[in-house]
């Protein structure tokens, strides 16, 4: 927001002259650069402060989903938290990691793999790194999700000229689109939306700019693009990860109208998400804090139901669910998936794929 260059050491201080105004606010980030480079620094500072640590206790109780950690440096981080809520918290709470840092670009992989998801901060990032450089940047993070199957949010100033106007400039609509187009999972407002004077605007015109881009990706087919790294390391989890490649395959290929799939922690459900099939995705969970962690997951719905042993009672129950609320019709095609693993041993439809008609 301003620019200062730095004309001398005075103690502990530094005198310096404006060469860009501009409206400097308490507590604001600093950057600093010589040489067109970005000077490394090591604060040796905690990801997690004393105060971090006081929000994320009463974040707890008051029952939140997610908890998003600023300025990651390394895997560590997230997998302390991880491991205190794992002991603290009677719920699945997940941990997204902010990237906003070179700290956590050099060691992205590493950080990807601790975490629930990811939220790429472009507004402090861009401060890290030069602005040419955010656009492969973005790719580069939003690609790694997409192999290592997590969810990547693309945040900040989406939309920004929409927090005082009602129309956003074709720019911002490109960039919008060029998150889509990269794969993101999800879009997110920031001052847009919290400070903004058109913040329902702006939701609009995130969700039909998407959406337009979904279908013109789908129209070029671009999923085939998709070369996913294989996850799975035992054998019940690469059976997993085939039969979800194969179901998306089938769904595409035959034209189905949905695709249901039964879920205990929604593992299957990010999986089809990963491939992204042209038909929507019912991920039918009965676990609270699955329903609520798949809303980040693409073309994803999840909705709470109660679920048993018997498949066919499930899928007969669900389809007449989602058929009341106008999501699917008679005579649409569905195809069907589970990870639930009945107490019965003699059911095996849990690795299997259906498809059938809606009657």
């Amino acid at each position: 927001m301003a620019t200062f260059e730095v004309i001398e050491k005075v103690g502990n201080g530094l005198r310096c002259k404006c060469t860009d105004p501009g409206l400097l606010l308490p507590r604001a980030k600093l950057s600093f650069w010589r040489d067109g480079k970005l000077l490394g620094r090591d604060y040796d500072l905690p990801t997690l402060s004393t105060k971090d640590w006081s929000d994320i206790v009463f974040g707890i109780s008051e029952n939140i989903d997610f908890i998003a950690v600023s300025f990651v440096k390394d895997a560590e981080a997230i997998t302390h938290l991880r491991d205190y809520l794992t002991t603290t918290s009677s719920k699945a709470i997940k941990v997204l990691a902010k990237i906003e840092s070179l700290e956590s670009l050099r060691r992205l992989e590493e950080i990807v793999e601790a975490s629930d998801g990811i939220m790429i901060a472009r507004g402090d990032l861009g401060v890290e790194i030069p602005l040419e450089q955010i656009p492969s940047v973005q790719k580069d993070i939003t690609y790694v999700c997409r192999q290592l199957n997590k969810p990547v949010i693309v945040a900040s100033q989406l939309l920004e000229s929409m927090v005082e106007y009602p129309t956003p400039t074709r720019a911002e609509v490109a960039d919008v689109s060029e998150a889509v187009r990269q794969y993101a999972d999800a879009l997110m407002l920031s001052g847009e939306s919290a400070i903004g004077s058109y913040g329902m605007k702006a939701l609009s015109v995130l969700r039909t700019t998407s959406t337009r881009m979904e279908q013109s990706c789908r129209e070029e087919n671009r999923q085939t693009l998709l070369h996913q790294r294989k996850l799975g390391a035992s054998l019940p989890d690469q059976i997993a990860e085939q039969i979800c490649n194969c179901a998306v395959e089938m769904a595409d290929n035959l034209g189905v109208d949905a695709i249901f799939v039964y879920t205990k922690h929604g593992k299957m459900a990010s999986l089809l998400s990963r491939n992204r099939p042209n038909p929507p995705i019912f991920a039918l969970t009965n676990d609270n804090s699955t329903q609520m962690a798949l809303n980040l997951q693409w073309g994803v719905t999840p909705l709470l139901t109660d679920l048993s042993d018997d498949m066919e009672g499930n899928v007969k129950k669900t389809v007449e669910l989602i058929k009341a609320k106008g999501m699917i019709k008679k005579d649409d095609a569905i195809l069907v998936v589970s990870d639930i693993i009945p107490i019965s041993t003699a059911q095996t439809i849990f690795q299997s794929i259906q498809v059938m008609t809606i009657t």
